[in-house]
């Protein structure tokens, strides 16, 4: 049974209790084996929420893994949040790079309007600075704002305008809410991905709620404590499955922060190193790690890397294995082979992270190489371009109409 983690984090005269949830996702996997897990683990942490009974609620970006939600998730969802607010729990949220699409539309701004969360990134652009506002937390007063993520990290934009001055002259107990990476926080295995200092974001709140990179993770900077990642509710990949396990949030009680665990299926880990050995002796390594063992409600996760001896990855019995499993009463096995190739056979390197990784990556690997004039801001360019052409037919705009106002947009990002 995973244990429950406390961290004693900086004092504030301030009495409050508010959970910290990001990256539910809700739509996220396909496989119908799993594709309710992200629902259900939101209902499992609206449950708990319910019973520790907070002031409030932040959801730091992407309650839904896009914009335009199946109506069946929508209701789901609507249903739960009306939970929350019937106790008399207030809950606020910053779009997420997912439910917040292209064209600026996104469903939470259904949820403001039905009085069942607020998008706290509200301001104005003035000059060239944005100046965000304050949502006050009637309860505790507790201020609270943020700015929004976006696809390809391109809110950078918006931390880019940022008068932070004003923020930061903001008495009371503040706190910012955020949808980015952080350099700070970011895992090696996240490199590639695109971040951003701590230093960017206003000074000396109370609290940094942070979504989109999927870690568990907190730390303080000298001028901006509590940075913290909550990790998602449920996994989204395999890759997460790997490393979490299993998906939570955090708990904030008068300055201690309790790590809630959302234990939906057991997670059991296969891990073979295929390096200078045969397709057979794989099958079975494969078949000792599992014989003896039931497998009752838990997802089994199958990783095989290096290099065969002979042979090919082809040539290892995972069908077999798999089904052996599955009559052991797995609930779900995944395998992951991306690593593993032969001599004879050599594999294409294909990256195990999100979407969004895999596209961070392909884009800094060929970013740069083409000779074309704008070559030396490719990968800007590339990155606005993929938003564009993401971007959705608007209502009452033709087709015609829509075709003539994407290409004078993708003129004009390219500076034709």
């Amino acid at each position: 049974m995973a244990s429950i983690r406390f961290i004693t984090i900086n004092k504030n005269p301030f009495s409050m209790r508010f959970a910290h949830l990001a990256d539910v996702h809700i739509g996220s996997w396909r496989d119908p084996a799993l594709r309710d897990m992200s629902m259900e683990a939101l209902k499992r942490a609206v449950h708990i929420i319910l019973e520790k009974k907070p002031d409030f609620v932040l959801i730091a970006g992407d309650l839904f893994n896009t914009s335009m939600p199946a109506i069946d998730h929508l209701k789901q969802a609507v249903m739960l949040l009306k939970r929350i607010k019937k106790q008399g729990i207030s809950t606020y949220a910053v779009p997420g790079s997912h439910d917040y699409s292209p064209g600026g539309r996104t469903i939470l701004d259904v949820l403001e309007e039905a009085e069942l969360l607020v998008n706290v990134m509200k301001g104005e652009v003035i000059g060239n600075k944005l100046r965000l506002k304050f949502t006050v937390d009637a309860k505790t007063g507790a201020k609270i704002t943020g700015i929004r993520g976006k696809r390809g990290s391109l809110e950078r934009k918006d931390f880019d305008m940022l008068d932070t001055e004003t923020l930061e002259k903001e008495p009371g107990f503040k706190i910012f809410m955020f949808h980015t990476a952080i350099d700070e926080l970011k895992p090696e295995e996240m490199e590639k991905m695109e971040s951003m200092p701590a230093t960017e974001m206003p000074r000396r709140f109370d609290y940094y709620a942070g979504g989109h990179v999927h870690i568990v993770e907190k730390k303080d900077e000298p001028e901006h404590k509590n940075l913290v990642y909550p990790g998602p509710v449920f996994p989204a990949n395999f890759a997460e499955l790997w490393k979490l396990g299993r998906g939570g949030f955090y708990f904030y009680e008068d300055g201690k922060l309790e790590f809630q665990p959302l234990n939906l299926k057991n997670t059991f880990r296969i891990e073979v190193n295929a390096e200078g050995k045969t397709p057979e002796q794989l099958n079975h390594e494969l078949e000792s790690k599992i014989q003896g063992k039931e497998f009752n409600n838990t997802i089994v996760l199958i990783k095989v890397s290096g290099t065969l001896k002979s042979g090919k990855p082809s040539d290892i019995d995972f069908k077999g294995i798999i089904s052996e499993l599955y009559a052991k009463s797995a609930y779900f096995v995944m395998r992951n082979t991306s690593q593993l190739t032969s001599t004879e056979f050599e594999a294409a390197r294909i990256s195990s992270g999100t979407a969004e990784q895999i596209e961070e990556e392909l884009i800094k690997e060929w970013a740069g190489k083409s000779k074309a004039s704008f070559a030396a801001k490719e990968e800007e360019l590339i990155k606005e371009l993929l938003q564009l052409l993401s971007e959705e037919q608007k209502e009452g705009e033709k087709k015609y109409e829509y075709d003539a106002r994407m290409k004078k947009e993708a003129d004009r990002i390219l500076g034709i």
